[in-house]
C-alpha cells in the first residue's frame, strides 16, 4: 500500500464512523419523537386535570366541610354529537348554590334510534379558570351510557364548587359557571329491534 492509498483510506474510514454516529443519532431521535407523541396525550390530559386549564374540571370523594356564603349559579349545557341519534338535555336550566355546597343535576337522555347504543360525554366549564375548582362527586360521564332502543334515562351528576374559589382574586367576578357535556358514539351494536 502506498503512503497515497494510506492517505486516502483515513479519510473515508473517518467519513464512515461520522456517517454512522449522524444516523445512529437520527433514528435515536426519531425514535425519541414518536415516544413523545404517544405521551403527549395522557400528559396534556393530566396537566388540564392539574390546572383546569381548557375548563377541564377535578374529581373528589366527599365534598368540602366548609361551605360560603357566596353564592354561584351554574348553568347547564348539553350537546350531542349528529352521528349518535339520541336526545340530551339538563333537566334544570341552572341551580345556584352556596360556594362548598353540594349540588345534584340531572340531564335526561333518550335513544331515537332502533339500536342499541353506547355513548361517551365529554365535558368541560367555562369560565376555563373556574375548572379547577369545579369538582365532581359522581358523574355519568367517568362511565359509558349504553341506551336500547327508545330507552330514555336520567342521569346524575354530584358536585361542588371547592372554597378555595375564594382565595383567587382572579375569579372574584365569577358569579355564574357553565358546565357543559358533549355526547359521542362509543360503539353501536349491529342488533336490532324488529
Amino acid at each position: 500500500m502506498s503512503l497515497a492509498d494510506t492517505l486516502t483510506a483515513q479519510p473515508n474510514e473517518q467519513a464512515q464512523k461520522q456517517h454512522r454516529f449522524v444516523g445512529l443519532l437520527l433514528v435515536g431521535m426519531v425514535v425519541a419523537m414518536v415516544g413523545v407523541s404517544y405521551a403527549a396525550v395522557p400528559l396534556y390530559k393530566i396537566f388540564c386535570q392539574v390546572t383546569g386549564y381548557g375548563g377541564t374540571t377535578n374529581t373528589a370523594d366527599v365534598a368540602p366541610t366548609t361551605v360560603l356564603d357566596r353564592m354561584i349559579t351554574v348553568r347547564f349545557d348539553s350537546n350531542v354529537n349528529r352521528s349518535l341519534a339520541w336526545d340530551f338535555a339538563p333537566a334544570q336550566v341552572s341551580q345556584e348554590l352556596k360556594v362548598g355546597e353540594t349540588g345534584l343535576a340531572f340531564f335526561r337522555a333518550t335513544n331515537l334510534s332502533d339500536k342499541v347504543l353506547v355513548g361517551t360525554a365529554t365535558f368541560n366549564v367555562t369560565p376555563q379558570a373556574a375548572g379547577y375548582y369545579f369538582n365532581k362527586i359522581d358523574c355519568f360521564c367517568f362511565t359509558e351510557q349504553v341506551l336500547q332502543p327508545g330507552e330514555t334515562v336520567d342521569m346524575p351528576v354530584t358536585y361542588f364548587i371547592d372554597p378555595e374559589i375564594a382565595d383567587d382574586k382572579n375569579l372574584d367576578y365569577v358569579h355564574t359557571i357553565t358546565l357543559s357535556y358533549t355526547f359521542f358514539p362509543k360503539q353501536a351494536a349491529a342488533t336490532t329491534v324488529n
